[in-house]
């Protein structure tokens, strides 16, 4: 069976777990933003960080470890409907800008980890838990009833300033606590209901 990859546009969102906006809660009042955040904080993966189950993803030359960022993406159909979920790695360098997500840390070649598969039986994704596993050994785990947006205020909102069309997809976050993994380790995304999302990370990208 061919892997699915996204024909639209991937969106991911920040802030969207109750634990990391509490964690972050304190730095929302200082300069320059002074002010929570009334919108969802949205990004783009690139095309070029698309990589399929079961793919290497190399790492670039000196970057030690990556932040593994473990999430569920709805994929739009037509009219604005969900068509499916997947699951996601959303790797990005580390790195402490949430307001505006640098493209240089979250974009780079092979840094989206994409799901073999859709799940395509209409179930809430509110109702969905995962868990990201390092070799093995599991390093964190997120229940998506703890959304600060659930998936339908989400795409609502969204919705209020852009266009979601048939192939996109929108990544509803990722828990506070993103685990680090670095080359020669093995990142497997589990969820119920998912086929397991897994990509071994290899090092020597220049």
């Amino acid at each position: 069976m061919k892997p699915y990859l996204p024909t639209g546009t991937v969106y991911g969102t920040l802030l969207n777990f109750r634990a990391e906006w509490d964690a972050l809660s304190p730095h929302m009042h200082a300069a320059p933003y002074k002010a929570p955040p009334e919108a969802p904080i949205l990004y783009v993966k690139t095309a070029n960080t698309f990589t399929p189950h079961g793919a290497p993803i190399a790492l670039p030359a000196g970057v030690a470890q990556v932040e593994v960022g473990a999430t569920i993406g709805l994929v739009m159909g037509g009219s604005g409907q969900v068509a499916g979920c997947v699951l996601m790695n959303d790797l990005s360098i580390p790195h402490t800008s949430f307001y505006r997500p640098p493209v240089k840390y979250k974009c780079l070649d092979g840094f989206l980890g994409i799901g073999a598969a859709l799940r395509t039986d209409g179930a809430d994704p509110a109702s969905f838990s995962l868990e990201v596993r390092i070799d093995g050994q599991t390093c964190q785990r997120a229940d998506f009833s703890e959304l600060v947006r659930p998936p339908a205020q989400l795409l609502a909102d969204v919705a209020d300033f852009m266009t979601l069309r048939a192939g996109d997809v929108l990544m509803l976050g990722c828990n506070a606590g993103r685990p680090l993994a670095r080359a020669g380790q093995r990142v497997d995304i589990v969820a119920p209901g998912f086929e397991v999302l897994s990509n071994a990370l290899v090092g020597g990208q220049p």
